[in-house]
């Protein structure tokens, strides 16, 4: 009878040589660290994976010289490396918080500090006006740490399909909270005054995903009828509100 398997990868095959090499030195009688060490090996072997993607998308191309950008960016020759290459001001002034949702916020990340590069983290200030919130939204690439330094925030994430359980939490001056990668978050600000906040993400270029921004305000906008159906509106409905965000944000 005929076999019809899938051939091994790259790595199944270096695996089963590596366990069959093992197997043969177990028979020998070989000491039990070298067959550990040789297992672990063969684990870290097939647990192998790509990096991280550092910007939504990096197309391959056959051509170097017709290529623009890496996965985050080139590396400057160390010997040129300078103190400035590291450093950023201006995190203390707060941002311009007259605007529709009532908040800003300031970026440090690898755009403003190139020394970040290949760092994997950055950071942001957010500034709250009197119930103004940072609309929901996802980091794609990144894990946020946000701690409250001046105001009172209501905070919250909601996990992924199909339990869409909401996590929320009303944070003080001094609390912290974390918004794991990738799902939707905001934070509102509850009091009465102005809030400010600052938070690090676990890369050097976490990217954002306003959600209301992205669904009703893409280019060129996504069909009408498709969100229609997909948010149980009218359709009349869905095209106000495509106006609405395609003049405020595009």
């Amino acid at each position: 009878m005929q076999n019809f398997s899938s051939p091994l990868t790259p790595t199944e095959r270096i695996v089963k040589i590596i366990r069959d090499k093992t197997l043969a030195i177990m028979k020998k009688g070989v000491s039990f660290l070298v067959t550990v060490a040789l297992v672990a090996l063969a684990s870290s072997l097939a647990l192998a994976s790509d990096p991280s993607p550092l910007q939504d998308t990096c197309v391959a191309i056959a051509e170097p010289k017709n290529a623009v950008f890496v996965n985050g960016k080139f590396c400057k020759n160390p010997n040129l490396t300078e103190a400035e290459d590291f450093f950023y001001s201006g995190l203390d002034k707060p941002g311009n918080i007259s605007n529709p949702v009532g908040s800003a916020v300031t970026p440090v990340n690898v755009a403003q500090i190139a020394g970040l590069n290949t760092l994997g983290i950055s950071a942001v200030r957010i500034d709250y006006a009197p119930y103004g919130q940072n609309p929901p939204h996802t980091h794609p690439r990144a894990t946020e740490i946000l701690t409250v330094l001046e105001g009172t925030l209501l905070v919250g994430f909601v996990t992924s399909n199909p339990e869409n359980r909401l996590f929320t939490k009303v944070l003080n001056k001094g609390d912290v909270f974390v918004f794991p990668i990738g799902l939707i978050h905001f934070q509102f600000n509850i009091g009465r005054t102005n809030a400010v906040a600052i938070a690090g993400l676990s890369s050097q270029n976490p990217g954002v995903i306003t959600i209301a921004n992205a669904v009703f305000g893409s280019d060129p906008a996504i069909d009408p009828d498709v969100l229609s159906r997909a948010f149980q509106l009218d359709k009349n409905v869905v095209k106000n509100l495509q106006s609405r965000f395609w003049n405020d944000h595009n």
